[in-house]
């Protein structure tokens, strides 16, 4: 059981600072790039705006995952050979 606890924990700190690092880049880059047309949005069309960012956040989840999914494959590719 503690070898099992072990590759979560190893796993959970490897997670960790990659999710950290694209979530904080993703958030830059939309404040960057789409903020001024969010806020314009939000102050004119509120209901496009609550569709639009609705559709960034689930976005976000989704090439987040599919990131670190194919950077993991990548990690444990190596490691295994």
């Amino acid at each position: 059981m503690k070898s099992v606890a072990k590759k979560v924990f190893r796993s959970f700190t490897l997670e960790l600072p990659i999710y950290a690092a694209l979530a904080i880049a993703y958030v830059v880059l939309v404040l960057h790039y789409l903020g001024h047309w969010l806020f314009q949005l939000f102050k004119d069309e509120r209901d496009l705006y609550a569709i639009v960012a609705l559709t960034l956040i689930v976005g976000q989840g989704y090439v987040l995952e599919l990131v670190t999914r194919g950077l993991f494959g990548i990690i444990r590719g190596k490691k295994e050979k």
